[in-house]
């Protein structure tokens, strides 16, 4: 199971924000490749990196400093904004290993269609739920299909990544939500990166052995709990055998 700590840029700043909600903002660094070094330099060849500009906007607009983290020699998981052909094309032309399709995935199963042929493995869709329903567009918005659904219908595309975030618990650090978590990776045979409310070493503890009895739990983003000092990535790298 990988580690995918997490790096979400505004105004081209690292910031964590509550339950994704614009006017819940923590700053933690003025210039987000800071924040990556330190996380390669503890061991993880990947990042998770989220550009909240774009996912708001639906246009990515930190590309200059997604390619700075990716300069440091890293593999990079990207989502935010990425609505159009265009917007993928460029992003997997800064370096990005992997790209997040979230409020169009849930628009449109030929969109996701078109980009997984083109780009195979490198196309992620995020589903990003509350109480099972999916949110989009920077999480302001309904989808009107639950989690599961949106989940059977890419995987019918040809999607093998799904980033599963439980909103609920995001940035709350209260514990992941095992049983939301559990029930999509029972939904399918995709692989699940689980997102949402790590905040001890015995939550990635309780999501390893998750992995165990489903091996399609391909990782956990951790975000919060890395810059409040909760947990220590290295340590978690170390307990998951995840820095590769």
């Amino acid at each position: 199971m990988t580690i995918y700590p997490a790096i979400d840029i505004k105004g081209g700043r690292c910031v964590r924000l509550t339950q994704g909600r614009a006017d819940q903002e923590t700053v933690y660094a003025e210039n987000p490749a800071d924040i990556a070094a330190q996380f390669r330099a503890a061991g993880s060849a990947w990042v998770h990196v989220v550009d909240l500009d774009g996912a708001f906007a639906g246009e990515p607009t930190n590309l200059a400093a997604v390619a700075a983290i990716v300069a440091l020699g890293m593999k990079v998981q990207l989502g935010g904004g990425l609505r159009t052909r265009a917007a993928v094309e460029r992003a997997l032309g800064q370096g990005v290993s992997r790209v997040v399709i979230g409020t169009r995935a849930a628009e449109s199963e030929a969109f996701v269609a078109e980009l997984v042929q083109a780009f195979g493995d490198r196309i992620a869709v995020g589903i990003d739920a509350k109480h099972g329903q999916v949110a989009v567009k920077g999480w302001v918005a309904a989808a009107g299909m639950t989690a599961m659904d949106l989940a059977r219908r890419m995987e019918a595309v040809g999607v093998s990544t799904l980033i599963h975030t439980d909103i609920g618990t995001d940035g709350m650090l209260t514990g992941p939500n095992l049983a939301a978590q559990e029930t999509l990776l029972q939904s399918g045979n995709y692989r699940v990166i689980a997102s949402g409310g790590v905040s001890r070493r015995e939550d990635v503890v309780a999501l390893a052995q998750l992995a165990r009895k489903h091996p399609r739990l391909d990782g956990v983003i951790v975000g919060k709990a890395i810059y409040e000092g909760r947990v220590e990535l290295r340590d978690l790298l170390a307990l998951t055998a995840g820095a590769a």
